[in-house]
């Protein structure tokens, strides 16, 4: 693992943004995330996806705020002062996602990615690129297209 300081154009690595949801570690492209915001309170919408906490508005847009751990499967985040909100853009479109914390915005060389064990069906696999070992602990990588390949994923 190397520091962000070294160029992700050089070839063979990739800049990630790594956060938490509960005990475990995720991370993002870094060239999807727009910008990382602190955690403020959404405007819940009527019918919407359990994981869609409702809309913020960024600066005169309304964009949807996912909990991902629900998202994931995981107990839902209960937000404090070191929860974030890290906008992504997914399909064209700007979305927030709130995770427990930002962790690390790191450089891995392409030779780390490991691929996600045969332990999940193939659809639920293809939501994870990769798994990176990093020190004692596993950080998933996940495909946001894949996550949020319908609209209703992330519709508000």
């Amino acid at each position: 693992m190397q520091n962000i300081n070294k160029s992700s154009a050089d070839a063979g690595f990739l800049e990630i943004i790594s956060f938490h949801l509960g005990s475990q570690v995720f991370c993002v492209n870094i060239m999807s995330v727009r910008e990382i915001r602190g955690w403020a309170p959404s405007t819940t919408l009527p019918h919407s996806p359990p994981h869609v906490l409702g809309v913020i508005n960024l600066r005169g847009s309304v964009i949807p705020v996912i909990d991902m751990a629900i998202r994931l499967g995981l107990p839902a985040i209960e937000p404090t002062e070191r929860s974030a909100i890290i906008v992504t853009n997914i399909a064209g479109k700007l979305v927030g996602l709130l995770v427990e914390n930002v962790s690390d915005m790191i450089t891995v060389n392409n030779s780390e990615l490991q691929p996600a064990p045969d332990v999940l069906p193939a659809a639920e696999r293809a939501l994870t690129k990769a798994i990176i070992p990093v020190d004692k602990q596993m950080i998933c990588y996940l495909d946001l297209d894949a996550l949020f390949a319908s609209r209703e994923d992330i519709a508000a």
